[in-house]
């Protein structure tokens, strides 16, 4: 009898278990990974931003090195902290973009109006670095100043030299 009762105890711990492992309404871990692809991306560790802002994280020292590395390269940031952040993603965005050659476009940002100069290859690179700026979060205004050089050809007759004889005369003589 003992042993029915040690059994019947068994069973009915392993069903309340059971139940309570399938219960998902009291559950509230159930399905927590169900989208976690879709959370990519966001901030999940230290508190959260006091505000949503243009310019998340985007710190003065961020923006003193960016107004270094533009005053180098001969271009123009204004003082805001804004001004610093819209220059840092439209470089950002012509790096990354092979149709746009960047090493050859200064971006200016005064008061969150661009001003792209420079040299592109094509009207398409330059409708690019136009599309891009004005795509830029914050900017106001663009000016695109660049200038369309198409690359020279390179020369294809290594040998330009003509190679005639003037007077007549065969190489022996």
């Amino acid at each position: 009898m003992r042993r029915n009762a040690c059994w019947l105890s068994l069973i009915v711990l392993l069903s309340m278990a059971f139940a309570a492992c399938t219960n998902t309404e009291t559950n509230t871990n159930a399905g927590a990974n169900a989208n976690s692809n879709g959370n990519t991306g966001l901030r999940t560790e230290g508190p959260p931003s006091p505000t949503a802002t243009a310019t998340p994280r985007y710190t003065e020292e961020q923006a003193r090195e960016e107004r270094e590395k533009a005053k180098a390269n001969k271009e123009t940031i204004g003082q805001s902290l804004e001004d610093a952040w819209i220059h840092t993603k439209i470089v950002a965005k012509l790096i990354g973009n092979t149709a746009t050659p960047e090493r050859k476009i200064n971006v200016d940002v005064v008061e969150a109006a661009v001003t792209l100069r420079g040299q592109v290859d094509t009207a398409e690179a330059k409708a690019e670095a136009e599309r891009i700026a004005k795509e830029t979060d914050g900017v106001k205004k663009v000016t695109n100043q660049l200038k369309v050089v198409p690359a020279k050809a390179a020369n294809t007759n290594a040998n330009t030299k003509t190679t005639g004889n003037p007077k007549g005369k065969t190489p022996q003589e």
